[in-house]
Formats: structure tokens, sequence, C-alpha cells
């Protein structure tokens, strides 16, 4: 890299921080509630363990740290950023911005402290999402159709996939099959909770998977990085995973190449909010925040070039999630009694 393009490159670099700083506010009080600084001091002494442990030989990943302010406890965090240069054949793609591991860090940390009830044998996982896609058919005088597909349904998953689930569409409702025990793209709660808490673990395990289906020889042209950075967005949208296993979740996506920040996004129920994404053929994937709250509001995909999809600027697909939790049975949503 020349001098003049290592300039220009920091330069950008700072000033996607400061509009990081601009994009999400400072927390609404000066201190966090006592429950939320241990889980804070207990984040940050996990990290402070990480960064000291012996690191793979610098000719088989390229390193960067990234210091992180945790503004409410104003203690900062060495975040050490892999990339994992397994991207398309041909393709050289820069790693993640320092903006977009920022802000996967501080929605790492939120959901890392964010209360969840540990699920029981027999319960299910209960997520609803509202949203849309786009389906493209050809007409009989070969021109090309686009319909949008409304997406609105609520699915019923057995913590341990021992049995069929439920999923509840406007079509009315299907069981669904026993995932017995799940897999990356089918997952349960007991899968997920199985899942390495270690972010660079975490992401080898899916670049495994990736690389397998997606990678030189298998005749995809998605690649292992945007199959990485698809998976993940996959798992923390459709399931319920465990506090640890959803930080470490985004802090891998924060080592994917290619990921950047969006100012501002809109998921299908009409929420504004901040976004990490990535650009791949054309097409910019977008993961959605609340800029308070850094939880997950949706997911979307935004064309960037006109084509048979649409023109750009267009959604392809746009989803909300809207109810999540941990429920006794199948039909019941989190906050219902249930009449066993």
């Amino acid at each position: 890299m020349t001098t003049a393009s290592a300039d220009s490159h920091e330069q950008d670099e700072h000033r996607e921080r400061r509009e990081l700083g601009r994009l999400l506010p400072p927390p609404p009080h000066p201190g966090l509630p006592p429950g939320r600084l241990g889980t804070t001091r207990e984040f940050l002494l996990n990290e402070i363990d990480r960064s000291h442990r012996p690191s793979a030989p610098a000719a088989r990943r390229r390193v960067r740290l990234v210091l992180t302010a945790v503004a409410a406890t104003a203690a900062a965090v060495a975040v050490v950023v892999a990339t994992q240069g397994s991207g398309a054949p041909g393709e050289r793609t820069p790693p993640a911005t320092a903006a977009s591991v920022q802000l996967l860090d501080r929605v790492a940390q939120a959901a890392y402290a964010r209360p969840q009830a540990q699920p029981r044998a027999g319960q299910y996982t209960y997520v609803r999402t509202v949203g849309h896609s786009t389906s493209l058919s050809e007409r009989s005088d070969g021109s090309m159709q686009r319909d949008t597909i409304t997406q609105n349904r609520e699915d019923w998953t057995p913590v341990d996939g021992d049995r069929p689930g439920l999923q509840r569409s406007s079509g009315g409702d299907r069981q669904t099959p026993a995932l017995h025990g799940g897999t990356l793209n089918s997952p349960t709660y007991a899968f997920l909770a199985g899942l390495p808490t270690d972010p660079q673990a975490l992401l080898k395990r899916i670049y495994a998977d990736a690389d397998l289906n997606h990678g030189p020889g298998s005749g995809s042209t998605t690649g292992p990085d945007q199959e990485a950075f698809t998976t993940i967005g996959d798992l923390l949208r459709s399931s319920v995973a465990p506090p640890r296993v959803s930080a470490a979740l985004y802090r891998a996506a924060g080592r994917i190449p290619g990921v950047v920040t969006v100012d501002d996004a809109v998921d299908a129920a009409g929420r504004h909010g901040v976004a990490v994404a990535r650009v791949h053929g054309g097409e910019r994937s977008e993961w959605i925040f609340d800029r308070r709250s850094l939880r997950l509001l949706g997911e979307r995909t935004v064309l960037l070039e006109d084509g048979p999809w649409g023109r750009a600027g267009d959604e392809v697909t746009s989803i909300a999630v809207v109810g999540r939790g941990i429920v006794d049975a199948a039909g019941q949503t989190p906050g219902a009694r249930s009449n066993s």
C-alpha cells in the first residue's frame, strides 16, 4: 500500500468512527445498574483474557487492534480483528471497517447483558417475523415479471429438536419436521448452546461449512465470506440463542472481510436504525439495529444497480423481527399462560 493510499484509508477510518459516534447516542444514564455493571465487567474480563492468549502466526492471518470504549464504565478493550481471506476466487476484499467492528462489539455487549430465561426440556423457542421478498418469473412473451411475496410468519421450534415444530403463516399452520439436534442451517436452542463462544473458534466453524459448499471447486458464485455473513445473519434473525452465543456471533461477524456500516436503514415494520452490511453481486445485505437498545430489528437486501430484480435502491427482501422468546407449547406466545 502506498503512503498516499494508506493516508486515505486512515482518513476514511477516522471519518467513519466519527459518524458512528454521531449515529449511536451515549447511554441515557451516567452509570449502569448494579446487575448490568457486573455483566459488563465479566464481558471485559473475558476480552482481556482472550487478548492475552497466544495468537496464530502472522503469516496465517492479518491482525488489527481496535480500541472500543464502553461508555458507562469508561473502560477500553483491545479487540483483535482477524480476516479470514477466503472470499470468492480472485476476490480481494478489505477487512471489516473499524466502525462496523465497533458497532458489532457494542451490539455484542448489549446481547451478552440482555436477560434471558434458561429454557427447560420440552419448551419451544418462538420467533415472529413480518416482511416481504421478491420473486421473479418469466412471462409467456419472454419478459420477466416481479412479484412481492408476503413473509409474515411465526415459528415454534423445540429447544432440543426431538419432536416436530410448528410454523404459522397466512397459509395456515404447518407442522415442521423434528430437527434431531439441529445444524447451522436448521438450528435448535440446544445446538446453538453447544457452539463455541470464542468468536474466532465460532467463525472457524462457520467457515468450515461455508468453504465446503461455497469454496473453490463448489461451483458457487456466493463465496465463503458472503455465505458466512448470511449464515450468521440467519442464525441471529430466525432463532433464539443463549446470550453468550449471540454475543460471539456478532463479534465473529466483525472478522468477515467487507463488512461496513449504513447510516440509516428501515426494517419491514417501518423502524429506522443503524446497520452493518456487506455488498455482494450488486446487492447490499443489511442487519438493522435499534440505535439505543442495540437490539436486532431486522434484515433487508437492497439492490445497488439496475437489473431484472428491480432498480437500484429497491428492496429484494425485508424481514423484521417483532416477537421472540421461550414458551411452553407450540402455538403459545411469550407472556401467554399455558392451559396445561
